[in-house]
């Protein structure tokens, strides 16, 4: 299941999609199809929708983009872990089956790199993939309006409003984790999460403070930590909220190796999980089924992300709209044996 939010189209281009639909009375759906003449619309309905797309000053209303050739650059200036690699694979798969040449720009020397910058010069470059780009809003908008054809996968920072980009649906991944253990009875839940400015952080705490208030409780800021997304930060600041005196039943973790570092402090500390304390991941790593016990967390559909990235951005090169820019897909909790039961 994808939840598809489609933003308002760029400043000056006139009514979105969802401005026609809410004038006419029709869905968001028979607009779209109306707008880009495929079957299934009534005559009167494409009608309709074409006369008020003239008046309002749809995307109907202005130039079609024009097709582009050649490669589309794939960038990830990240290893290709467990969480990079599938996405990297499915992009790269997915534009091949396109017909399209990938030309792969990935490892930790590219992540100061200033491609972006470069990348209106080279006419060479039909499009670009953009994973989890470290550059600003501001770098990205600029690259938008020189003309660059790109997505955004799993976004950094909020982009800006007419970027098409695809990422999971981080706060109800994260609501679904915490609202698992309030069903176990734990209330005392500690977050080791990445930093703030993340995106998927700000989401991630956003689900969780949700799930809680479902339950009548609150965050309590002294069961928040966060810091690099990794094995040793789950050790250290995990270890931090295990030795609190009123420490917490369960904790939640920004990613499943953040989760395998709380589970070795725990284990130092003589804590049993999950029977003495509870552990949630996040992403469904091969590392999670690895653990002992194996993780419960939550699932990010990372092939799909890469794969509707990729062909939604070679729809736009061979000269179609974007139907919708901003796109989130669903995430799936996968119960396993690293949570328990709050006894009593």
């Amino acid at each position: 299941m994808e939840h598809v939010q489609q933003t308002s189209s760029p400043a000056g281009s006139g009514a979105t999609v969802r401005d026609l639909a809410a004038r006419l009375g029709l869905s968001a759906a028979t607009v779209s199809r109306a707008l880009n003449g495929r079957a299934h619309v009534a005559e009167e309905t494409r009608r309709r929708v074409q006369e008020a797309a003239g008046q309002l000053g749809s995307p109907a209303a202005q130039p079609r983009p024009r097709p582009r050739s050649g490669p589309v650059l794939v960038r990830c200036p990240y290893e290709l872990t467990d969480y990079f690699g599938p996405i990297v694979s499915s992009v790269a798969e997915t534009l091949r089956v396109h017909g399209r040449e990938v030309l792969l720009d990935a490892g930790n020397a590219g992540y100061h790199d200033t491609v972006l910058r470069r990348l209106p010069a080279r006419r060479d470059i039909a499009g670009a993939v953009l994973i989890l780009p470290p550059e600003e809003p501001a770098e990205l908008e600029a690259l938008r309006a020189s003309g660059t054809p790109f997505a955004v996968i799993d976004p950094r920072v909020r982009v800006p409003r007419d970027v098409l980009s695809v990422a999971a649906a981080n706060a109800a991944g994260a609501q679904e984790a915490t609202a698992h253990l309030a069903a176990l009875g734990h209330r005392r839940i500690g977050v080791v999460s990445a930093a703030p400015a993340l995106a998927a952080s700000d989401a991630r705490m956003t689900g969780h403070a949700t799930a809680l208030a479902q339950v009548g409780a609150l965050v309590d800021p002294a069961l928040v930590r966060a810091g690099e997304p990794g094995a040793a930060t789950g050790y250290a600041l995990g270890g931090e909220l295990l030795d609190l005196p009123q420490r917490p039943t369960a904790v939640v973790c920004f990613n499943d190796k953040v989760a395998v570092g709380v589970l070795q402090a725990a284990a130092e500390r003589g804590l049993r999980v999950p029977r003495d304390l509870s552990v949630v991941g996040f992403d469904d790593s091969d590392v999670s089924r690895a653990t002992t016990p194996r993780l419960t967390t939550v699932r990010q559909p990372l092939l799909e992300m890469g794969s509707l990235a990729a062909s939604a951005l070679v729809r736009i090169l061979e000269g179609h709209r974007a139907e919708a820019l901003h796109i989130e897909l669903a995430t799936q909790l996968i119960v396993r044996d690293s949570t328990f039961r709050v006894p009593g």
